[in-house]
């Protein structure tokens, strides 16, 4: 008994240990799926219907440098400036909460979004939450700015079984990743938040929202 107990209690442990080799083997190489990826085909067979995963993975170069742009301007404004936390956001996202009585919510940044898709689900639990945090330092040092964002749009939802830049780009486009305009990569960004429910050419008010926000970054 006294073992099996040492045992779980070993086990979140085990588990963090193993998402920083994750990390180590995502600097160079990319993810064959996400655990995301394979909670939507859980789901899909739960509901008898058939799996879809459109996954195809694109270097940097291979995509427009629009999306990557829209993406941190609509997600996390801040990226490049902080380490993985964004103390202003939490803040503004704490005070919300105090004001309305509700959980506090959106201060994620887009380490904290990799790290859920890489390796949890979507599901909301406090220790989903404790992860995020505490690998959000390895992240940061492991990966560096430039690969998280690389790693993020190649693995993020952009519609039910469609992950990535170039998915997205062919399913909502019927074009490559690498020919999206600012126009089109700001419409993807906007279905970032809820991306099994919307859809880019219904995204006009929010694109003009990032588009602003790109031009205060001086893109």
């Amino acid at each position: 008994m006294r073992r099996t107990l040492v045992v779980i209690a070993l086990l979140p442990i085990a588990y963090y240990l193993l998402c920083i080799a994750g990390l180590v083997y995502l600097r160079h190489l990319p993810p064959p799926t996400t655990t995301v990826q394979i909670q939507r085909t859980v789901e899909q067979l739960v509901s008898s219907q058939h799996p879809v995963r459109d996954y195809r993975w694109r270097s940097k170069a291979q995509i427009s440098p629009h999306l990557p742009r829209a993406v941190v301007a609509a997600e996390d404004a801040r990226f490049f400036q902080h380490r993985g936390f964004d103390w202003q956001e939490v803040r503004e996202a704490r005070n919300r909460a105090q004001a309305t009585d509700l959980p506090m919510r959106g201060a994620s940044t887009l380490t904290h979004q990799l790290i859920k898709n890489l390796f949890f689900t979507t599901h909301r639990n406090p220790v989903r939450k404790v992860y995020e945090w505490a690998l959000t330092p390895p992240a940061e040092w492991i990966l560096g700015k430039n690969r998280i964002l690389e790693l993020y749009v190649n693995v993020v939802e952009f519609g039910p079984g469609i992950y990535g830049a170039e998915s997205a780009a062919r399913y909502h486009y019927g074009i490559p990743a690498a020919d999206l305009s600012r126009y089109q990569a700001m419409r993807l960004a906007a279905i970032l938040p809820a991306p099994l429910v919307r859809r880019p050419q219904a995204m006009d008010g929010y694109a003009g929202i990032i588009e602003q926000r790109m031009s205060q970054l001086g893109w």
